[in-house]
């Protein structure tokens, strides 16, 4: 499978949640929905929340959809199942991920999760989220969380078992055919880049590290992507909340309280955006979808009305001009591609 860079026309010509990327023979909507909230919304509401957001999210083309084992404990996949029984199954790319097996709980009680990156384990994890989606096949597998926030000291024996166990079985998944693409899904880059180095992979999905807040991926690691034609799903754009509320009370940063310097330059840059008339939630999504890397934004939604203003956020009018305040004033890189640049072959 192979990864081609977007040509400068389908950048140029403006963005769009339904506008679609390729993927080898996969076609990702430029908006991706995260299913993160599908499996936190309280059992009494949650079904119908989740299925209307599905609904509006479907109904305006977007058609990439991710999800995770750990995601509500298996309640993300058992609903975004419940609702792709309502559409053509061809209608959704589906991605999924491996490393964490739910085992039952005592007494009934909420599944234990136990870590497991073997060639046994992925496999029983993948044939569990096909249970859980009810599909017969999901399009994309991540390897998830391999890195030293969740593992620790224990994070280079987890990334051997996984190149020798989990990576092993969806290269043989993917060259039957089973699967069409496989990658690694994690808020590391650097991890991904030794992943790049030592497997074949179709795709990274890397979370809140090419944001307006955090560019550390840009140097090496996307140039790295874009070198391999690997295809970078970029996911977490709003940085857990930050970049969608703004500098906010009891807005979070990486899921915890934005330190001074991180609130200040959040600060600076909706000042340029009050200027320009443009939300910052609409920058946020737009800035990551320039670089020709990335395939699609992945963003959390857990409700009509969110999903509903992230469509409108990627196609909403955003001036070149504000893109180079951004610059002029060291908020974003000098060399982050813009929207309307050109495209490299």
């Amino acid at each position: 499978m192979t990864f081609k860079p977007f040509n400068s026309a389908a950048i140029g010509g403006g963005l769009s949640a339904s506008g679609t990327r390729r993927l080898g023979t996969l076609l990702l909507s430029q908006l991706g929905a995260g299913c993160l909230p599908f499996g936190a919304i309280p059992a009494q509401s949650g079904e119908e929340v989740v299925r209307t957001t599905f609904s509006a999210l479907h109904g305006a083309g977007v058609r990439y959809f991710d999800v995770a084992p750990m995601y509500g404990l298996g309640v993300a996949e058992r609903r975004l199942g419940d609702c792709l029984q309502q559409v053509p199954r061809h209608s959704v790319v589906l991605s999924t991920k491996v490393g964490r097996l739910l085992e039952p709980g005592p007494s009934g009680g909420d599944p234990l999760v136990r870590y497991d990156y073997s060639y046994d384990g992925t496999l029983r994890s993948l044939e569990a989220s096909l249970g859980r989606l009810r599909v017969d096949a999901v399009d994309i597998v991540f390897i998830h969380d391999v890195n030293r926030r969740w593992h620790g000291d224990e994070v280079e024996r987890r990334y051997a078992e996984a190149l020798k166990g989990a990576y092993v079985a969806l290269a043989e998944l993917r060259s039957q055919g089973r699967v069409k693409a496989i990658g690694v899904g994690v808020n590391d880059w650097t991890i991904l880049e030794r992943f790049c180095a030592d497997g074949d992979f179709d795709c990274f999905m890397l979370a809140g590290r090419y944001t307006l807040l955090d560019y550390t991926a840009l140097e090496s690691f996307l140039p790295l992507c874009l070198q391999r034609r690997i295809a970078v799903l970029m996911a977490a754009p709003f940085n857990s909340g930050l970049l969608a509320s703004g500098a906010r009370a009891g807005a979070t940063y990486f899921h915890a309280h934005p330190d001074p310097e991180i609130l200040e330059r959040t600060r600076r840059i909706e000042a340029v955006c009050d200027r320009h008339s443009v939300p910052i939630a609409a920058a946020a999504l737009q800035f990551p979808l320039a670089h020709p890397a990335v395939a699609s934004v992945v963003a959390g939604m857990s409700t009509p009305i969110e999903a509903l203003a992230n469509i409108r956020h990627c196609s909403a009018p955003i001036p070149a001009a504000f893109w180079q305040e951004l610059k002029h004033e060291g908020l974003i890189p000098e060399q982050a591609p813009l929207p309307d640049d050109p495209v490299p072959n």
